[in-house]
Parts: C-alpha cells; structure tokens; sequence
C-alpha cells in the first residue's frame, strides 16, 4: 500500500538532501512534485490544495534548528501535517460500560465486510474478549453460510436464525443482543447486508437496524482500490448513519491509498482498522503516526516489534539463546523459527518497517516464500537423530535425504552449508552483549539494505538468496 506515492515522495526528499542550504525556490519545487503526486495517489483535490498550503506556509516560515539541517525541517514539517491529516491519533473502539458492545458493520457490497467481522472477531478474541458474530445479510445468497465458515476457521461463535424462522435484519440483531447478554458474550458485531450503489432501501434498513440495537460504533467498510469514488460513498453514509469510524479493506492490493488520505479529512470520522490481505490475522490497528513514517520511508519499528512480540514464545526464546550460547542449536531448533517467522507475514513486508529500507533495495531480491518452505521439506526428511545431531549426516545420508524430499543432493548440501554458516553468526552475535569485548559491535543499521543487495545477487548465501 501506498508504494508509488511513498517512492515518488522519497524521490523529492533525496533531491532536497543534496542541498546544503534550501532556497524558496528549492521549497516551491518540492511542493509542486508533493502535489502531484498526492493527486496521482487519489487523494482529494480540496484535501491536496489544504495540505499543501499549510507546508508551504510553514516550510517559508520556519526557522531552522540547529538540530536540523533545512531539509531535514521540511521532511519534519511534510511529517507532521500527514499525520494530521490521517487523524493525529489512533482511534480505538467505543467500548460499552456495560457489556456487550455492539459494532455495526455496513458498507457497499464487495468492500469484505463478512471478513472483515471475522478478522474483527479474531483480533477482539486475541484481546482476551468473547465476541458473537451476527448474520444479518439475509439478501446475498451464501452470506451467512460464508460468515458461519469463516466463524468456524476463527473458532468463533455465529448467531444466525434457519431459514425456515427468519426474520428481518433489525430484528435479527436485536435477538443477538439479548443471545450475547446471556452467553457473556461482550462484543457483538454485525454484518449487514450491501447493495451495489447506496439506495433508500438500504440505507432504511440500516437506520432501522441503527435505531433498534443503539450500536456503540457504526463502522463503514470502506473498499481502498475503489478510489475517490470510497470518499463519496462515505459522505453519504456518514450522513445518514452517523458513522464512529472506518476500516480501510485491500490496502495490499493498492500502491496508491488516496482514499486513506482523503477519508478522514473530508468526512471527520477516524479511521480505525486497516485489513493488509486475505488471511483472518491480517488486520491491524491504524496509527496515523505510523502510517506516516512508512509513507515517507521513516520504517516502523514499533509495528515490527509488535509483529515479533505476537509471534514469538519469550520461553521458546530464551532456552534457543542459551542453545545458541552454547552451541546446541539443531535443525529442530531451526525448523521451528522457521515456523515462527511464517507468522511474521511475507518478508518484504516486514523488510519495508526497517528504517532506510524502500521498494528500490528490495529490487531485485528474490523473496519466494516457496524457498524457505523446500528447505522445510529437506529438514523434515530429515530422521529425528539427524535433526538433531546434523554432524552425523555423510554422504549416503544426503542422498536419501534428497530423495525423500524430491530435491537434489546439491541442494541438501548447501542447505547444511547454509545452516552451519547461520549456527557460527548467531551463536557469534549472541555472544556480543554487555560483558563482550568492547570493539565487538554489531553491523550499523545503516548497512543492512548493502547485506540485503548483497544476499539477492547471491554474493553470500541465504534463505532468499536466487536458488
């Protein structure tokens, strides 16, 4: 997501880093190629014309800091104004005093909202809470069978009425609130029924649905590749419904994310979750401070952190350091690292949190999760001896572990290549902690995007290098 404006806005920034000093006719140009590529972004023409004149107004006015080179203000200054732009804060859910708390989901149809209440139960339930989903689209054929589905995949339970005693969607999310309240179910989130365009009939129902249950947030699903066209579509809802917030939907599937920009400038409404794929788990709180600095290329550690935080067991990880310490670190070990990085999500994606990492250093890198998963299969036809004490495995054992797996022997070969490099560099970098030698330091962050060019050429072997 947005990939060509965060590039093309990267780009103005390098040309104004050449400049010792920055001039207004410097400023003006920067302004100009900001503009435009907030406009090839989607974003709202009234929305560009207000940002740009706060920048500009600033950027001429400011004083420089001794802190700062000018360059560095204007970034600062750009910085600031996106992150107000996109809400300044993060927004959370309005949560009820007394339980349950009620989410209205509503939207136009193919915008995801049935998986979207699913990923929205899924999250709510990693939070220790005990979520009901609600079918209340009685209109789209499979609606409900898609929600009961996908309810199960997330173990999550589903309220819906047989068809033989079903009722109108108002009615329906009424009796959910009266099911949860006596199964001490503490959210309830409904799915609606969409239409094509916005029509009367719907947006009755809604207000009825609205006036029936008194939700504590009424939410618009709001597709990203749609465009300018999302900013229209949320005016109108916003001012028949009173929408609390958005969730974003297909961000991954949109380099551009105008609509993410203009949505909560033009209606004032926050926006409060983005979905980033398919998967049940990729959804994920906005932070407008955060998505600023991906943006403008800044990275976002306290993402990354919080990605490896949900992925991996500090047990788990403090017995393989104290492996690692002392040089007992095995393919079983390894294997399930290997399991835990899956959780992490693709590897470019989190490549792209890591500040000074941006779309053109991971060019050329061959990133094929296919890679690391064939290596999987090697270990796997591994026996239990072998995993566990790779010294024993000779030649004849290579063979048959090839042929297990369907690879060739080159490849197991440099698969144990690989792995006794990696044993000797983590065990290495484990060892330089406090109490190390002091002229023992870890490479500069500022090297890591040189590491990763180097990796994808296939100058030093890796997981990812070109197989």
């Amino acid at each position: 997501m947005f990939d060509s404006l965060s590039e093309k806005l990267q780009n103005v920034f390098m040309r104004l880093r050449g400049k010792g000093r920055v001039t207004e006719a410097d400023v003006n140009e920067a302004v100009r190629e900001v503009r435009l590529a907030l406009l090839e972004a989607d974003v709202s023409l009234p929305v560009v014309r207000d940002f740009i004149g706060r920048i500009r107004e600033k950027a001429l006015g400011v004083e420089v800091l001794e802190s700062l080179q000018p360059w560095q203000q204007v970034i600062d200054i750009v910085y600031k104004e996106m992150v107000a732009l996109l809400g300044q804060q993060q927004a959370p859910l309005n949560v009820a005093s007394t339980p349950p708390t009620i989410v209205m989901l509503c939207g136009l149809q193919g915008t995801g909202k049935t998986t979207l209440a699913a990923k929205l139960g899924t999250f709510l339930k990693k939070q220790g809470h005990r979520p009901l989903l609600v079918a209340c689209d009685i209109y789209r054929p499979a609606a409900i069978k898609q929600l009961q589905v996908l309810g199960e995949q997330a173990e999550l339970p589903v309220y819906a009425l047989p068809e033989d005693q079903r009722k109108g969607p108002p009615t329906i999310a009424r009796m959910a609130v009266e099911y949860a309240r006596q199964h001490a179910n503490d959210f309830v989130i409904l799915d609606t029924a969409g239409r094509l365009a916005i029509d009367d009939e719907l947006m009755d129902e809604l207000g009825q649905m609205r006036a029936f249950v008194q939700p504590h947030e009424v939410i618009l699903v709001v597709d990203a590749m749609v465009g300018q066209d999302a900013v229209n579509f949320a005016e109108q809802f916003h001012k028949r419904l009173a929408l609390t917030g958005f969730v974003m939907t297909k961000l991954d599937g949109d380099t551009r994310g105008g609509a993410a920009l203009s949505i909560r400038a033009v209606t004032g409404v926050p926006i409060k979750f983005i979905g980033t794929g398919e998967k049940l788990d990729a959804f994920e709180p906005f932070y407008p401070d955060r998505m600023a600095q991906r943006i403008l290329g800044m990275g976002d550690i306290l993402s990354l952190i919080e990605k490896a935080q949900e992925a991996v067991d500090e047990k788990k990880a403090a017995a393989l350091e104290a492996k690692l310490r002392e040089n007992r670190f095995d393919f079983n070990d390894l294997l399930e690292q290997l399991e835990q990085m899956k959780k992490l999500g693709p590897i470019e994606n989190l490549l792209k949190l890591i500040p000074g990492v941006n779309n053109k250093m991971l060019e050329g890198m061959n990133l094929d999760p296919k890679v690391v998963e064939r290596r999987k299969a090697i270990i796997l036809s591994m026996t239990p001896q072998e995993r566990a004490n790779p010294t024993i495995i000779n030649a004849s054992r290579r063979r048959r572990i090839a042929a297990g797996c369907g690879q060739s022997v080159h490849e197991v070969n440099q698969l144990l290549n690989d792995f006794e490099r990696m044993r000797r560099m983590m065990r290495t970098l484990i060892q330089q902690v406090p109490g190390a030698k002091p002229n023992n330091k870890l490479p500069s962050a500022r090297k890591l995007p040189g590491a990763l060019k180097k990796m994808s050429r296939g100058q030093s072997k890796g997981w990812f290098s070109r197989q």
